[in-house]
């Protein structure tokens, strides 16, 4: 056996499926200055002022709400009157369409001959290509120090949606890994 740790095994196909199922990328847009302090408070200011960053009502709470209780997570408190960071979001989704190449031999990839494969549904069949509707779902955050009046870091999660149950859970894993990104960011400049 390679793995003489048998405990190591599952450890790394878990970390090997998350990380193949893992379709959400994150781009740091935009960094203005880099961080000279660690913070210790934040406000949404889209909670504050009422503005939704998503078109459905109930998936922008969840959004708000998983945002605050993940940086609250980390050690910063949420404060209305005087925060050292202010956060805002916004969201875009925009439908989409792709073409999905269909296998013409389905159970045994691209034999040339085999007795037992015959389907009349790919008889005389050339063109196995349909189109598939999604949404390309953009998750925008703005981290703003008001001291400064510039953003500290500006993240990007983008995403394929194709359901509103696909949408609300990677809409919540976006926010998860933004919240993550931001606590990376504050740790790697504090210790240079």
């Amino acid at each position: 056996m390679i793995f003489k740790n048998k405990n190591i095994l599952p450890l790394l196909l878990i970390t090997f499926f998350t990380a193949s199922c893992s379709s959400i990328e994150i781009f740091k847009e935009k960094t203005e200055f880099a961080p000279y302090k660690e913070y210790g408070s934040f406000v949404i200011i889209n909670k504050e002022i009422g503005h939704r960053g998503f078109n459905d009502t109930y998936l922008d709470a969840l959004v708000s709400d998983e945002l605050q209780y993940l940086l609250e997570a980390q050690g910063l408190r949420y404060e209305r009157e005087n925060p050292e960071l202010v956060i805002r979001y916004t969201s875009n989704e925009d439908p989409r369409q792709k073409e999905v190449y269909n296998n013409q031999y389905p159970m045994w990839g691209g034999r040339v001959w085999d007795p037992w494969m015959f389907d009349p549904r790919f008889y005389n069949q050339q063109n196995m290509v349909s189109t598939k509707n999604y949404q390309l779902m953009q998750l925008m955050v703005d981290f703003i120090d008001p001291n400064n009046d510039k953003i500290l870091m500006q993240l990007t999660a983008v995403s394929e949606v194709t359901s509103p149950k696909d949408k609300k859970n990677k809409a919540l894993k976006s926010i998860e890994k933004i919240a993550e990104t931001y606590k990376t960011h504050i740790q790697s400049k504090k210790a240079d």
